[in-house]
């Protein structure tokens, strides 16, 4: 049963608390929800360190090398190294705050929602990272006298990755939404009730 279905029976019974309705199926959902949302988390996390700190290692090792010498080819390699940090260090304090949470439904709901929102915040922080990775792109293709085709190539790569990007930032905003209106509905009965 989704929250779409349950807020329906909850607003044609207003008199019934929302979990007397159906409590077990509620606390069901709002767990498949807190380990869909704990899945994608992992996931984004892991792949930014990864892509990160490997891409980070291939630029700074190819410029080294190659003895190409590019200044912004070597604050790329260390951006992205700050970013696998920063992602690192986003992970270990989540991490930390899961056993901040109790096991009741609210809890858990609770919980859900404060990892909808740290996914929603690295989403739209990865969103704006690629800027600086492009623009520092950019400049290499400038710094080494590379074809114009070759920039306008990059250009509509960062731009269309971007693009995408804000797609999957607001895919995860309306999940944390979701969440949210239900946790409101939870509270509000929860202090009336």
């Amino acid at each position: 049963m989704e929250f779409d279905e349950l807020q329906k029976i909850w607003d044609s019974q207003t008199r019934e608390p929302l979990w007397v309705i159906n409590e077990n199926a509620l606390h069901k959902r709002i767990l498949a929800k807190k380990n869909q949302a704990h899945h994608i988390t992992t996931i984004s996390e892991l792949l930014l360190l990864f892509v990160n700190s490997i891409a980070g290692g291939l630029i700074l090792g190819i410029n080294f090398f190659k003895h190409s010498e590019s200044l912004f080819l070597y604050i790329m390699a260390a951006w992205m190294f700050l970013t696998a940090l920063y992602v690192l260090m986003s992970r270990f304090r989540r991490l930390k705050g899961e056993n901040e949470f109790d096991r009741s439904m609210l809890g858990e709901l609770n919980h859900a929602v404060s990892m909808a929102t740290y996914q929603v915040h690295l989403s739209q922080l990865m969103r704006w990272n690629t800027l600086p990775i492009g623009i520092l792109s950019l400049l290499s293709i400038w710094e080494g006298g590379k074809s114009v085709w070759l920039a306008l190539g990059v250009l509509a790569f960062f731009a269309l990755t971007y693009f995408a990007s804000g797609w999957e930032h607001r895919v995860y905003t309306n999940k944390k939404r979701e969440l949210e209106s239900l946790q409101k509905k939870l509270e509000k009965e929860e202090i009336t009730g």
